[in-house]
Parts: C-alpha cells; structure tokens; sequence
C-alpha cells in the first residue's frame, strides 16, 4: 500500500506533464478552418460607422479576391497588425474589408478615427454571430476571399511580413490570375 501511496503522485505528474507537452505542440494559428473552398456565411452587418454609411455583406465579398479582416479595438494583437494592413491598404492592389467583432460601436469608430482605416468597408458584429458562422476563435483573424465568395484561406493572429510575402500575396495573385 505504501508503494502506490508514493507512485501515485509521480503517475499523476508525469500524466500532465505529457498532456502539457502535447498542447504545447498545438498552434492554435495553425487550426484549419472548415470554410476553406466553401461559400463565405450569408450575412448582412451594418456599417461600424452607423448612420447612412453601408456596412458589410456577403454580397460585398463577391467579384474580385480580398482580404477580410476581423479585428476589434480591445485586441492588442490588432493593435500590432494595423500598421502593416495601412502598408497593405496604401498599396491599393488588393481591397481589404473588415468586421469589428465583439465590440462596442465608440470605441471601434474611436479607435479607426485615431490610427486610420484600412478597409474599404467595415460591418459591425456586436454580437459576435458572423464571426462565429466564420469560426473565429479569436482576433485578429484574416480571410482570403476568391472573386466567387468562397474562403480560400484562413490565417489566425496578425498579419506579418513573412505571412504576407510566403503565403498571402501569392495566394492573392493566383487567384487574381485565375479565370
């Protein structure tokens, strides 16, 4: 009895210790997302700008390949991808829309006013339903979108040099190409 008594507690260590190791190896940025080849969720969200402005509709993801971005003010991994969407942004070869997901209205129209929108168009999603139909886990989350409203890929956290010379600009431009 007083051998289990003292291997008990090693056995139950070791047992997290490999359950630790293993989430260890799990990139959350990594996770696929079911959407990939298939028609983007219908929605209608109005604009985060409110008023008369027009927000953000499936419809809008339709004719020509973009980036979607979700994003929201209290999301400080946004904060560090928003310079390189406004690098992006200024280039003008590629549209880039947005939703604000999960927020509150002032603080995203105050925090767009403050450091500038990339997107040509914003859809607010208070309650969080279109990043959900879209699988958000998180933000920020960025979608390749093909000219037919189909998710062409998917990649979670902020935009980086790397990700957009190795994965996403070419992505872009193949699906630019393609008839």
């Amino acid at each position: 009895m007083s051998r289990l008594t003292f291997f008990a507690p090693l056995a139950a260590f070791i047992l997290v210790l490999t359950g630790l190791t293993f989430s260890l190896k799990n990139d959350p940025h990594s996770m696929p997302s079911m959407l990939i080849d298939k028609a983007t969720p219908t929605f209608a969200l109005a604009s985060l700008a409110g008023g008369g402005d027009s927000g953000l509709s499936s419809e809008d993801l339709k004719g020509e390949p973009l980036l979607l971005n979700v994003f929201a003010s209290w999301c400080p991994a946004c904060r560090v991808e928003h310079p390189f969407l406004m690098r992006l942004a200024n280039n003008r070869a590629f549209k880039i829309v947005g939703i604000d997901w999960k927020d509150d209205r002032q603080k995203g129209q105050r925090w767009l006013a403050e450091y500038r929108s990339p997107y040509t168009q914003v859809g607010f999603d208070e309650s969080g339903r279109v990043g959900i139909d879209f699988g958000v886990t998180g933000v920020p989350e960025t979608f390749v979108i093909g000219r037919d409203g189909r998710v062409r890929y998917r990649h979670a956290g902020p935009l980086t040099e790397e990700v957009w010379r190795d994965v996403l600009e070419p992505l872009l431009m193949h699906l630019r190409s393609a008839p």
